[in-house]
């Protein structure tokens, strides 16, 4: 008997503010996870509007489930207390590698939660934040990850609202980060000073290939200490 491995569930809703329909259709798709299921490895849910509540009924379901290893929320809801009980279940959850969380409504709160999350989870190797509202705060607060972190692989943060502040931190974590290896910061609010503190981390970082910083304040100044670390860095490509 062929056994479900992959589940893609996209609902148009006819009335937005339906609400007990949409809770209905986040309960449905917790259920996917809860430990009745052991085949599931892959569950898209891009393109609906689970909210907080949903988000929470995923998180609840991703503690007891041990068999998925991707989890696609682009599109939806959710926001820092959603976050929150997602980044609760990366605490204990020992199977999921990569968690999409594009086009949400995550702020630092919700950042900072799953940053310490990111302190204990040894499996999740990608993690895409793509156009949340995630400012200095969070990006520091997953910098203080990175230091620790030793699976994660992919980190995209872009289209949010990061400074140099956050920009200068999370170059300080690439010092000491050793597994890396992207690091998207594009269209963000990044300057000079940012720009300077991450050539400097380049200079020693030995794992990182791809860094993307288009789209921010980066001047001259911050591109020229830019090519300076090229000179010595032998990843990057």
């Amino acid at each position: 008997m062929t056994q479900l491995s992959s589940l893609r569930l996209a609902v148009a809703f006819s009335d937005p503010q339906h609400t007990t329909a949409r809770y209905a259709f986040e309960q449905a798709a917790a259920v996917c996870l809860t430990a009745v299921n052991n085949t599931l490895i892959q569950l898209h849910l891009r393109w609906n509007q689970i909210s907080d509540r949903g988000g929470e009924a995923l998180a609840e379901a991703l503690k007891v489930n041990n068999t998925l290893t991707q989890l696609d929320l682009i599109f939806n809801r959710i926001s820092d207390r959603g976050s929150e009980a997602l980044a609760e279940a990366l605490k204990v959850n020992r199977t999921l590698t990569q968690l999409n969380l594009i086009f949400n409504r995550i702020s630092d709160r919700g950042s900072e939660a799953l940053a310490e999350a990111l302190k204990v989870n040894h499996t999740l190797t990608q993690l895409n934040l793509i156009f949340n509202q995630i400012s200095a705060i969070g990006g520091e607060a997953l910098a203080e990850a990175l230091k620790v972190n030793n699976t994660l692989t992919l980190l995209d943060l872009s289209n949010n609202q990061i400074s140099a502040i956050g920009g200068e931190a999370l170059a300080e974590s690439l010092k000491v980060n050793n597994t890396l290896t992207l690091l998207d910061l594009s269209n963000n609010q990044i300057s000079d000073r940012g720009g300077e503190a991450l050539a400097e981390a380049l200079k020693v970082n030995n794992t990182l290939t791809q860094l993307d910083l288009a789209h921010n304040k980066i001047s001259a100044i911050g591109g020229l200490a830019l090519a300076e670390a090229l000179k010595v860095n032998r990843t990057l490509t």
